[in-house]
C-alpha cells in the first residue's frame, strides 16, 4: 500500500538484530586488554585457608585443638595465623576440647567398652590436656566400669569354649586389653565363670592366689601395650 513504509527496528519495538548483523559488535579474539592477565587470582588469604582447613576437619568428626593445628601445620599454615584462627575458634566454642573428652569418654565407653586407662590412653594420643582428661574420665565411676566388664565378660563367654582355665585366661587378657585393671577384669571373669556352669563354677571357687598373681602379670604384659 503506497504511503506505508516497514518500520526500520529503530523505534521501541525494533527487534532484536540477528546473530551475525553488522549491527552486533562481535568479541575480539586473540588480544587481551593491556595490563591484564584473566588466568591470574589473587593469592588468598592465610586465616581464611586456615579457617577453610578446620571446617572440613570438623565436617568430618570433633577434633581437638592438637588435631586442628596439626593438619594446618601439615598444610604450611604459620603458628602465628594457626594459633589466631584457633584462638577464636576457642572462643566461639567450636573448638572445646574439654566437651570433646567428655564425648569421647561417653561414646567410647558405651560403644567399645573402654576402660578408663584405655581411654586416658586415647585422649593423650589427640592432645587432650591431662588435667581435661582426668576430669572427664571422673564422669566414669568405679561400678559403671565394673559393670560394663562384667556384660562384656557375659556377652564373649557365650561364644567361647575351651577348658575353664584357657577360657579364664581369654576373658581377662579381653579386659586387659580394654584396659580394666587386674582386680576388676579377674573378679568379673571369675563370676561369669561361677554363673556359666557346675564345672566352671567349682573351677571359679578353687581360684587361687598363685593364679591371680599370674593373671596380674599376664595383664600387665597386656596393658602395657596401652601406654
Amino acid at each position: 500500500m503506497a504511503g506505508r513504509r516497514a518500520r526500520t527496528g529503530r523505534g521501541w519495538d525494533a527487534s532484536p538484530p540477528r546473530t551475525g548483523d553488522a549491527t552486533t559488535p562481535r568479541p575480539r579474539r586473540g588480544r587481551r586488554a593491556e595490563g591484564v592477565d584473566p588466568e591470574a587470582t589473587p593469592p588468598r588469604d592465610e586465616a581464611e585457608v586456615a579457617r577453610e582447613i578446620c571446617l572440613r576437619q570438623l565436617a568430618v568428626r570433633p577434633r581437638t585443638r592438637a588435631e586442628l593445628a596439626g593438619a594446618l601445620a601439615r598444610r604450611g599454615i604459620s603458628e602465628e595465623v594457626a594459633a589466631q584462627v584457633l584462638d577464636r575458634y576457642d572462643e566461639v566454642g567450636i573448638v572445646d576440647d574439654a566437651a570433646f573428652a567428655r564425648a569421647w569418654v561417653s561414646s567410647r565407653h558405651a560403644g567399645r567398652g573402654l576402660a578408663r586407662r584405655a581411654l586416658a590412653n586415647e585422649l593423650r594420643q589427640r592432645g587432650v590436656d591431662g588435667e581435661v582428661a582426668s576430669e572427664a574420665l571422673g564422669e566414669l565411676d568405679e561400678e559403671t566400669e565394673a559393670e560394663t566388664a562384667r556384660a562384656l565378660v557375659e556377652r564373649k563367654l557365650r561364644a567361647t569354649r575351651g577348658e575353664p582355665d584357657a577360657v579364664f585366661r581369654r576373658l581377662v587378657g579381653m579386659l586387659a586389653r580394654k584396659g580394666y585393671p587386674p582386680g576388676v577384669a579377674i573378679r568379673a571373669v571369675k563370676e561369669a565363670l561361677a554363673a556359666q556352669s557346675a564345672e566352671a563354677a567349682e573351677f571359679a571357687e578353687h581360684i587361687d592366689a598363685d593364679a591371680l598373681a599370674d593373671a596380674e602379670q599376664e595383664l600387665d604384659r597386656d596393658t602395657r601395650t596401652l601406654d
